[in-house]
């Protein structure tokens, strides 16, 4: 990440000991913002890898498979923090670092959700559910960046911003192993959670357009 100012997600972590401690090792060790962008995207395809399966594994696998995929989310936030902060608090900001700050995200946005979709145990339309959360997740995204390249303060607003949707999706992992544990796995958690992330992400869109428009009228 380049940016510290209009372009850079405002994030309470960032002020935490703990983050500032790791990402001033991994400045001091040389670590590259733009490698550990690229990071994020491996860890979401272990996340996506671990969704796509569940719909064919037993119930012990697929509490592996959960665990793994809730982990894999939560790594791939870690360097989405991580990159920004080696970059700009650890001085280790490259010309490029806009384009790996932006494009991984989208990348690991969208295989997390398909994979989320395609371990569905309902094959008529989980993929299709799978992809349409991706698709809206990604122009929450667009829709942001726009707003930037028209002169505006680019706009994190929620309700359904990346933080949220990541911990919408980890929190129904870990229920989906409780919905496992009482009944009969069904997906119907993890179905529920793409659904809202769904909806939430429509209607950040329509906030984002809204609000970008009025920025404009006001100048």
């Amino acid at each position: 990440m380049v940016d510290a100012t209009g372009s850079r997600r405002p994030l309470k972590s960032r002020q935490r000991a703990w983050a500032i401690h790791l990402a001033a090792t991994l400045a001091r060790a040389g670590a590259s913002p733009n490698a550990i962008s690229l990071a994020s995207v491996a860890f979401a395809g272990i996340a996506a890898a671990a969704l796509a399966a569940l719909g064919s594994v037993g119930d012990g696998w697929r509490t592996v498979l959960l665990l793994a995929a809730a982990a894999g989310i939560q790594l791939r936030l870690l360097c989405n923090l991580l990159d920004g902060m080696v970059a700009v608090e650890g001085g280790r900001r490259t010309k490029s670092g806009e384009l790996f700050n932006d494009v991984p995200d989208r990348a690991a946005d969208a295989v997390i959700f398909v994979g989320a979709g395609y371990g569905l145990p309902w094959t008529e339309w989980g993929g299709a559910l799978g992809w349409a959360t991706a698709l809206l997740a990604v122009l929450t995204a667009y829709v942001r960046v726009l707003g930037g390249a028209l002169g505006l303060p680019q706009d994190f607003c929620g309700p359904m911003a990346k933080q949220h949707r990541m911990a919408l999706l980890t929190l129904a992992c870990l229920l989906a192993i409780i919905e496992g544990a009482v009944a009969a796995y069904g997906g119907r958690i993890l179905g529920i959670a793409l659904i809202v992330i769904a909806l939430g992400s429509l209607f950040t869109i329509g906030r984002r357009l809204l609000r970008i428009k009025r920025g404009l009228e006001a100048r």
